[in-house]
C-alpha cells in the first residue's frame, strides 16, 4: 500500500496539558525548510490554541522532536492508523572519526543527534524503514541554508 499524500503530524507539547500532533498537508510538497516553516507556525498556534479539528486528523506519518526536551535518544509510539513516527533526539557535540585522504582517520567533534524510526510492519517491512531512514539521514546531512523553499 502506497499514499500518494504525505500528510505529517508535529508532536506539539502543550505545557503540562500534553500533548497534540497537527498535521501538515501534502507534507511532499514542501521541502525541508518549507516544512520547518510549516512546522513552526502550526506548533505556534497549537500552543496558543488556534487549530481547527480538521488540523489534527488525517495524518499518515508523526514527527516528534524528544530533543527539545534534553533526551538524546527515545522509542516512540506509533500513532494509529498512521504508518509510522520518526523521533529527533537532541542536537549534541560528539567525537567522531573522519576519513581524510591525507591523514587517514581523525578525530573530530561533529554536531550529531539519534533518529528512531518506529513503522507498522504491516504495511512497511525493514528494508522499505531502514531505506526511508537513510533518505532521511541524506536529506539532513546535505542541508543548506541558500536552499529554496520550493
Amino acid at each position: 500500500v502506497m499514499k500518494k499524500d504525505y500528510h505529517v503530524g508535529i508532536a506539539v507539547a502543550i505545557g503540562n496539558k500534553g500533548l497534540l500532533a497537527p498535521v501538515i498537508r501534502n507534507a511532499g510538497d514542501y521541502n525541508i525548510v518549507g516544512l520547518a516553516r510549516k512546522a513552526a507556525n502550526m506548533a505556534d498556534r497549537a500552543r496558543s490554541k488556534e487549530l481547527q479539528p480538521e488540523e489534527l486528523q488525517g495524518g499518515t506519518f508523526t514527527v516528534t522532536n524528544i530533543g527539545s526536551l534534553g533526551s538524546i535518544m527515545g522509542t516512540p509510539i506509533i500513532n494509529q492508523p498512521q504508518v509510522g513516527i520518526l523521533a529527533t533526539g537532541a542536537i549534541q557535540k560528539r567525537p567522531v572519526v573522519i576519513e581524510d585522504d591525507d591523514l587517514g582517520d581523525v578525530i573530530s567533534v561533529r554536531h550529531m543527534m539519534y533518529l528512531s524510526l518506529s513503522y507498522d510492519h504491516r504495511i512497511i517491512d525493514g528494508a522499505m524503514g531502514a531505506s526511508f531512514l537513510q533518505r532521511v539521514v541524506s536529506a539532513l546531512e546535505s542541508f543548506s541554508e541558500d536552499d529554496d523553499l520550493f
